[in-house]
């Protein structure tokens, strides 16, 4: 699959907030997941969508994230598990095919895309994973997105 520019709409999600070094992403994904799981039920968020993974860029030792899940309808945070959203606007998207180990080097096509392209990037990415229990990890399917700057977006007094 190639790289592109998509819309996007905003999306209400719950997670779970930490800094988090990029040795210790694994464990943070599994903690907070865990998290997750154990509030969604309670917290009249509505049908569930798919897992994600929101995050900030540049970092130089840790990453700014948020662990947790698309919902259909806002909610009182309980305990570490709060509301949040991803951005409308236009994104930068790549999908990447099989495990999760090759997540490192998605993230590189996209951003050297980016590059190649001239796009100013707003420094807010994420991931939505597709659900993954039972599923072979050759058939994964992660949706990689890294929002546009407004620079990057068309200016509405030049097109009138």
């Amino acid at each position: 699959m190639s790289c592109s520019i998509v819309t996007v709409d905003r999306q209400l999600t719950a997670v779970v907030k930490a800094k988090v070094p990029f040795p210790e992403i694994p464990r943070a994904q599994r903690s907070a997941r865990a998290a997750i799981d154990a509030a969604l039920p309670s917290l009249d968020a509505g049908p569930l969508g798919r897992p994600l993974t929101r995050f900030r860029t540049p970092a130089k030792d840790a990453l700014d994230m948020e662990i947790g899940t698309i919902v259909s309808r806002g909610f009182a945070g309980r305990g570490e598990v709060v509301p949040s959203d991803l951005p409308a606007g236009r994104a930068a998207h790549f999908q990447l095919e099989g495990p999760f180990d090759g997540m490192p080097g998605a993230w590189q096509t996209l951003f050297e895309w980016c590059k190649a392209e001239k796009l100013e990037l707003a420094g807010i990415n994420w991931e939505i994973y597709m659900p993954w229990e039972g599923v072979d990890p050759a058939r994964l399917e992660t949706d990689l997105y890294a929002l546009l700057a407004r620079s990057c977006l068309p200016d509405r007094r030049r097109l009138s």
